[in-house]
């Protein structure tokens, strides 16, 4: 019966969204009747109990956990109640002691509260901000409980709805009457995807952040960054082509291997190809999550791909130096050209699946490329700085094998000049 009235209460704030929109105190004064019809429903579903309880209930647009305790039962732990990726420790234990030895409390998070209570009703002294509701919306009761007076604050963990901003401010707030405020909440502890807050009083709770608005030139600049990017993306494009041409028909009279330069030629190519699309048509590809993550996973691996080639080269490199003083280089015998490719690219693919394996969200940023989350980016940076460190050394290398080589020349050359 409870959940009947409930799903009739979230239903008719759908209709309002759709009708009063645009209307703030509307959307207000209807927040709040949502807000206490559910509230008060919910606390019908307390019923005493000597031991403990826990329900939950999961409806369209709400999520809900009660939980009770009664005079015989036995907490050791604060419990913890979830609600749609969103956590609360509340000292239940205290707070029933001072009840006669019963409580309960009410968890509940709307995903859809965020439309009628906006976070721009927060109430700030700088309005010029850009305020982001950055989690579903939240409230904690403390349903048939005669004492509420909380002995300890209650920490409540959220998710982040929206990927935060580094240069912006996020704000544990909690409903008052017509707006969000702060008094008497806040931030413990955040990463790139929770954030901990602590409050000393119950209410509705949510986490924002403020942002500073993009000026009229910060338009233009992007503007003009975009198009530069574009033009120089575009120029690449066209150079690798020219070079691929160039080595596809120049192949027959080269003798060297060029099986690395083809494949770095190639990576680059479709990497940047990819790349220009992508950013092209970013706002139709952005809202298709798996492309987005899918575009990312190929564009790591093509760009992975790219520097194993540049490492291969390295080595081949090496080689060639090494055989200077040798009528013929061996190097087509070291390595031929199908070892070369599956070292080229299985490497990287191989990179690419163990980061999948790791961590299978990590792919389809805003701009579709890897995400910041649990340091993922260094997926991509710590292979990348492995083999920049390994072309260094080989680079040295070179050097000093190319120095040795050049002087045995030198000596055999004024060997030769005295013999004669």
């Amino acid at each position: 019966m409870v959940e009947t009235f409930l799903g009739m209460v979230l239903n008719a704030q759908e209709q309002l969204l759709k009708v009063e929109a645009g209307n703030p105190e509307k959307l207000v004064s209807y927040g709040n009747a949502v807000l206490n019809k559910t509230e008060k429903l919910v606390s019908t579903l307390v019923t005493p109990t000597k031991t403990s309880y826990s329900l939950n209930i999961s409806l369209n647009g709400l999520e809900l956990q009660v939980f009770a305790v009664g005079p015989e039962a036995s907490m050791k732990e604060i419990p913890q109640l979830s609600v749609n990726s969103t956590q609360m420790e509340i000292d239940l234990i205290q707070i029933s002691e001072n009840n006669k030895g019963s409580a309960a409390v009410a968890f509940m998070s709307y995903s859809n509260m965020d439309n009628m209570l906006k976070p721009s009703f927060f109430n700030t002294t700088d309005n010029d901000t850009v305020k982001t509701m950055m989690s579903t919306v939240v409230s904690a009761t403390l349903p048939k409980t005669n004492n509420t007076r909380l002995t300890k604050p209650v920490n409540f963990t959220m998710k982040h709805i929206e990927e935060t901003d580094p240069n912006g401010t996020l704000s544990c707030v909690y409903w008052k009457n017509t707006e969000w405020v702060v008094a008497g909440c806040y931030l413990v502890q955040t990463n790139s995807t929770h954030t901990v807050c602590s409050c000393v009083h119950l209410s509705t709770f949510a986490l924002i952040m403020q942002t500073k608005p993009l000026a009229e030139t910060g338009f233009q600049s992007d503007f003009h960054l975009d198009l530069l990017n574009t033009v120089l993306v575009s120029v690449g494009l066209v150079f690798l082509s020219l070079t691929l041409l160039t080595f596809a028909i120049c192949r027959r009279h080269l003798r060297m291997n060029n099986t690395p330069r083809i494949n770095l030629c190639i990576s680059l190519l479709l990497a940047h190809l990819i790349f220009l699309l992508t950013q092209s048509y970013l706002n139709y590809i952005q809202p298709l999550e798996m492309l987005c993550a899918v575009l990312a996973g190929v564009l790591h691996f093509l760009f992975l791909s790219a520097f194993v080639w540049m490492l291969i080269e390295a080595v081949l490199l090496l080689i060639s130096v090494k055989n200077l003083r040798k009528i013929r280089s061996k190097q087509k015998e070291v390595l031929g050209w199908k070892c070369l490719v599956i070292i080229g690219y299985v490497i990287p693919l191989v990179v690419v699946g163990v980061s999948v394996g790791l961590f299978p969200g990590g792919y389809g940023s805003k701009q579709c490329w890897i995400k910041m989350d649990r340091d993922f980016i260094w997926s991509f940076v710590g292979p990348v700085c492995v083999i920049l460190a390994v072309n260094v050394i080989i680079f040295i290398g070179i050097i000093l094998t190319l120095r040795s080589a050049l002087a045995g020349l030198n000596s055999d050359h004024s060997h030769i000049k005295q013999t004669k």
